[in-house]
């Protein structure tokens, strides 16, 4: 009798120890995943090291929207973290570090603060859609994106537009270190 009620009572921790992996993996893989900040191309937003979670359902449940930052498979074999600056049908250019978008200006509050530390220069050189991928818009399926530290990203203007299905989500929750948890626009 009492090794029956010990079979029974391993039994119970055995299948409350595999539930909770279960519901565990189902988080991680298909809702939130965490990131680590790889690389300053992020900055000032994020920092190297920054550890971030990746939501992986909203796109399930709307479109991606003009300047989030998203995760995505990079030709490379690596995620990268940018941020979203073209939609699909956009026309995307910069001159005198000014973005704009379908030839309307276009504020980034993001990078103001950053802008006002350089002293010479432009933080993001010259370009147009067309000299960077021969397109005259963003075809549907496709994103241009960019890193907040624009001389030193690695992103839509090297590597090309991020097709829709690369991108495993949205990001703006630094939970690591603990003296920077935020929310990051």
């Amino acid at each position: 009798m009492e090794t029956t009620k010990k079979k029974n009572e391993v039994w119970e921790w055995a299948k409350a120890i595999l539930i909770a992996f279960s519901i565990a993996a189902i988080i991680r893989f298909f809702l939130f995943t965490p990131i680590v900040v790889d690389g300053e191309s992020m900055m000032p937003t994020l920092h190297h090291g920054d550890r971030m979670v990746v939501n992986k359902i909203g796109y399930e449940l709307g479109e991606p929207d003009r300047f989030e930052i998203v995760v995505f498979h990079a030709p490379e074999q690596k995620n990268y973290i940018k941020r979203i600056i073209g939609l699909p049908g956009d026309h995307v250019a910069y001159q005198n570090d000014q973005l704009y978008i379908n030839g309307k200006a276009i504020p980034e509050p993001h990078l103001e603060e950053f802008k006002n530390q350089i002293s010479e220069g432009t933080l993001t050189e010259d370009f147009t859609l067309e000299e960077l991928t021969q397109l005259s818009e963003i075809p549907e399926g496709y994103f241009f994106v960019m890193g907040d530290n624009r001389r030193y990203s690695k992103d839509s203007r090297h590597i090309g537009l991020i097709a829709e299905e690369e991108i495993i989500g949205t990001t703006n929750l630094v939970f690591w270190p603990l003296q920077d948890i935020t929310i990051v626009e």
